[in-house]
């Protein structure tokens, strides 16, 4: 009773929208990620024609967009009304997870994810209670309004706490850890024992992509066209999300002309497509968006990329596509 409370809170906090697989038993997430809008330079004024673009073609049930979204020294809040507008026209949910531009120019990262949870249709409902300021769990419901699956949106943060110690990008607390392991146990409980069906989303990638890419056994999908740009130490996220076994895969953005999907430990750890334009249309992965649909009741998703011009790439199916540990074909 205490968990179907708590998420009877969360639900009101987000405008009462309930995500809800389909009557096939499919729910579809469009996911986009560094579109660096900038306002004070004019810069990527364009993402939100094709954001509008990719949303008609795929007809998503929701939008996660993963960090570095108005960026710059311009003005934030004209960014996330003008996508207010757009998803409220549209009647489309959607989130944000924050990345490591957002909150530059001395935007606190709090404000901003103040002002955004006020936008309409937005879903976020950061949990205040972490390190973070965009860590909250998505329950999406299936038949007899039973919870089937969960997306947890978290905050990778910015840059790393330890310099000049340790230098580069930030990564996951220990209480952002912990946040994430109270509340798989929660739902694993509520839900008989069984981890449920799970996807997580931030921005910037962890330690183990590299791994990922590296796995010869099961050959990632995608390309790589730089070192991943991790934090330069490891604070155990993967370690949870292997111990608690409800997420099945990872998605991220970050490192713009990265698009791959790959395994590891049988986690999927993906990147999405970048969606702003890159400079070198001939090395660069064309701007675009990633689309995951779950299958409802089971551990299973599809994945592709939609570009820019609508074409549907790289598709994936979540294991079929790889051969996970323990179930050697």
């Amino acid at each position: 009773m205490i968990l179907i409370a708590a998420v009877s809170l969360s639900m009101s906090a987000q405008k009462n929208i309930e995500l809800k697989f389909d009557k096939n038993g499919d729910f579809k997430i469009l996911q986009f990620t560094d579109t660096h809008i900038d306002y004070a330079k004019n810069k990527n004024m364009d993402m939100f024609d094709m954001i509008v673009k990719i949303m008609d073609i795929e007809k998503p049930d929701v939008v996660i967009l993963t960090g570095d979204i108005i960026t710059g020294g311009g003005e934030h809040w004209d960014g996330y009304k003008r996508l207010g507008k757009i998803f409220k026209k549209a009647k489309m949910p959607w989130a944000v997870v924050y990345g490591n531009h957002d909150s530059e120019n001395n935007t606190a990262r709090d404000k901003i994810e103040a002002f955004v949870e006020k936008q309409p249709y937005c879903l976020n409902n950061d949990d205040k209670s972490t390190f973070g300021s965009s860590d909250f769990v998505l329950p999406v419901y299936g038949k007899n309004k039973k919870v089937e699956a969960l997306l947890y949106c978290m905050d990778s943060n910015d840059y790393s706490t330890l310099k000049p110690l340790v230098d580069g990008y930030g990564w996951f607390k220990f209480d952002q850890i912990a946040w994430y392991r109270k509340k798989s146990e929660e739902y694993t409980k509520a839900n008989g024992g069984k981890p449920l069906p799970a996807l997580m989303f931030f921005h910037i990638p962890l330690p183990e992509y590299t791994k990922a890419w590296e796995n010869k056994k099961h050959p990632p999908v995608g390309v790589r066209n730089e070192d991943e740009c991790s934090p330069d130490v490891n604070s155990g996220m993967f370690v949870s999300l292997l111990e608690k076994g409800d997420v099945m895969g990872t998605f991220v953005g970050h490192d713009h002309i990265n698009d791959y999907i790959g395994i590891y430990y049988n986690i999927a750890l993906a990147y999405g497509r970048v969606s702003k334009v890159m400079p070198d249309p001939k090395e660069d992965p064309l701007a675009g968006a990633r689309v995951i649909v779950l299958k409802e009741g089971q551990r299973k998703f599809e994945t592709w990329i939609r570009d820019m011009n609508g074409k549907k790439e790289l598709e994936v199916t979540y294991p079929d596509t790889f051969t996970l540990e323990g179930q050697e074909k």
